[in-house]
């Protein structure tokens, strides 16, 4: 009897023993090492955050850096500024004291496109520097006006008037064409180029005289002629009224103010949104609204 407690407490101690032997072996939950699969395999939540993460990500703007006069291009350019902000482009208008600057620092790649100039002047400019540029849009005609601070109406004009133009070559050849739409002179016929000064002139029967002045300057001399051919831009730079124009070109000018970029950028994306903006009906409208005779759409 003595011997089977004896028998059944070894048992007992055998059983606990082999117990307590697998309690200590089994690993705590700081020691388990994921398998290979789950490390791999997210959850379908860790999935889905790391989708939200990704989408919520704002997209990088691209920036274009876009030179111009001040009016009415580098307003025009403000105008639609936001709605290139709506589809991730971030414009930058520059506008420079000397708009001469405009093409080099365009061929120089400090601007990615340039508003301030038409085709005319653009070709004769590009012959002269040898820029490698294209035309994207064409935006808006600035028809170009006589004005007066002594005449009222073309009638007044007197023999041995003296009249100031812009002594640009493009724009020259523009202010002496329009006299000549107006029955006061005739010029010599052939010219192609876009290009004419007062030698060639054929026909003037009033003996008008002719003072080529820098383009900017010309508001400034208008008080010491009898009239003077002002661009638009500079009419409403200069607070002249543009509905004091004695007369004006029409508004089917060729001389449409363009974008222009360096050749091959024609079709980056920024470039043709750009485009596509400003033609668009809310641009016309806008052009219309604010300018009136004084700045006419081209699209």
């Amino acid at each position: 009897m003595k011997n089977q407690k004896i028998g059944a407490t070894s048992v007992l101690a055998l059983t606990i023993g082999l117990l307590a032997g697998c309690g200590s072996s089994a690993p705590t939950a700081s020691t388990v090492s994921p398998s290979p699969k789950a490390s791999q395999a997210p959850s379908a939540e860790a999935s889905a955050a790391a989708t939200t993460a990704a989408t919520a990500q704002p997209k990088a703007e691209v920036k274009l850096k876009i030179g111009a006069a001040a009016v009415p291009h580098a307003e025009i350019l403000n105008f639609v500024k936001p709605k290139l902000k709506e589809q991730g482009i971030d414009l930058n208008v520059l506008v420079l004291d000397d708009e001469g600057q405009l093409n080099p620092s365009l061929a120089e790649k400090q601007l990615d496109a340039n508003y301030f100039q038409h085709v005319p002047y653009l070709e004769s400019i590009s012959k002269e520097k040898g820029y490698k540029f294209a035309v994207t849009t064409k935006v808006h005609v600035e028809p170009i006006g006589f004005y007066s601070k002594k005449l009222k109406s073309i009638e007044e004009i007197k023999d041995g008037a003296t009249i100031a133009i812009p002594n640009n070559p493009s724009n020259e050849y523009r202010s002496l064409v329009l006299l000549q739409a107006k029955g006061l002179i005739k010029l010599k016929e052939g010219i192609t180029t876009y290009s004419a000064t007062p030698k060639d002139i054929t026909d003037n029967p009033k003996k008008l005289k002719f003072s080529e002045v820098d383009f900017a300057q010309l508001p400034r001399v208008l008080p010491d002629v009898d009239g003077a051919i002002i661009n638009t831009n500079l009419v409403l730079e200069a607070k002249i009224d543009p509905n004091s124009a004695l007369f004006r070109e029409d508004a089917n000018s060729p001389y449409a103010n363009i974008i222009v970029v360096r050749q091959g950028d024609e079709n980056r994306p920024e470039i043709k949104k750009l485009g596509e903006v400003l033609t668009s009906p809310d641009v016309k409208k806008f052009i219309q609204e604010k300018y009136g005779v004084a700045v006419v759409p081209a699209f």
